[in-house]
């Protein structure tokens, strides 16, 4: 399991121009479930996101967690962070999970962030084209891998 955490003043998602998702202070998550990927891998990274201290104190220094700051997840699956572009010019996604395998378990991370304590979660469409938009905080972007 890949994710690449986005620490945003405000983000969304939107399929086919309707917003299917939106966050004021906290994360963009983009995630992409590898092919080797169970469930035991998912409560750890929501545990892990939403413990993580990535937003700063009066001082500047990271001291809070999205917990200690009541801030939103906004979760987007994205298969992509598994392409391999080793060979040639075109990106090859064979160590993502195919959609069958991949979905529920992107579901299921989303009910574990939620376990975590994240009080708004919002998500993007499972294999829809989709248009993201951000405004990355910092801008602070860390990846994250199980």
């Amino acid at each position: 399991m890949k994710v690449l955490l986005q620490r945003v003043s405000r983000a969304s998602v939107a399929v086919e121009g309707e917003i299917t998702g939106q966050v004021g202070q906290g994360v963009l998550l983009l995630v992409g479930i590898g092919k080797t990927d169970d469930a035991a891998v998912l409560k750890p990274m929501a545990e892990k996101i939403s413990t993580l201290r990535i937003f700063p104190d009066e001082n500047g220094r990271f001291h809070h967690s999205l917990l200690d700051i009541s801030g939103g997840a906004l979760a987007v699956p994205q298969f992509t962070l598994f392409a391999d572009t080793n060979k040639g010019r075109r990106p090859e996604f064979f160590e993502a999970a195919p959609p069958e395998k991949a979905s529920p378990l992107f579901d299921a991370f989303v009910e574990e962030l939620k376990r975590a304590g994240i009080k708004s979660v919002q998500t993007g469409v499972f294999g829809a084209h989709m248009q993201v938009e951000l405004l990355n905080d910092g801008p602070v972007t860390i990846m994250l891998e199980r």
